[in-house]
């Protein structure tokens, strides 16, 4: 097998051990659990960006993440179907990635594995919510407390 087909593999993967065992461990059960994966997902490229030097592509990596992390925060005060949204959205900015940002700290492997771990994240969490596990609303006791 190709390098780019094990890298989507090894995603796939990741994303559905990470939702399985989230599952088992109950984090799932949580609206918390899916924005704040999303956030540090969207923190990683900042990472890669700090390793290079010079670390030229931070900034742009920065506003990416902001975007991706406000997306986040709305989802879990709104609905989830914005995390959804976020996750999907990441899935395809790591495919458009390479070819946008130049960060020399970037894993020539990351953005396929990170795309498909973010494909199989975003449906699990629809399922979740489809099957009424996650209410994709805040409860209205759960928004007064917040």
């Amino acid at each position: 097998m190709e390098g780019a087909s094990l890298d989507i593999l090894w995603g796939l993967g990741m994303g559905l051990g990470g939702a399985g065992l989230a599952h088992v461990l109950g984090f799932d059960r949580d609206r918390s659990y899916y924005p704040t994966l999303m956030i540090v997902i969207a923190s990683i490229y900042i990472l890669f960006a700090v390793m290079a030097f010079p670390p030229s592509a931070l900034w742009p990596e920065v506003l990416a993440a902001v975007a991706f992390i406000v997306l986040a925060i709305a989802g879990h005060r709104w609905s989830l179907w914005l995390v959804v949204l976020a996750l999907l959205g990441h899935g395809v900015f790591d495919m458009v990635h390479p070819h946008i940002i130049a960060n020399a700290g970037v894993p020539p492997w990351y953005p396929a594995f990170c795309s498909a771990a973010d494909l199989v994240l975003s449906l699990v969490l629809a399922a979740l919510i489809l099957r009424g596990r996650l209410s994709a609303r805040q409860t209205q006791s759960a928004a007064t407390t917040s």
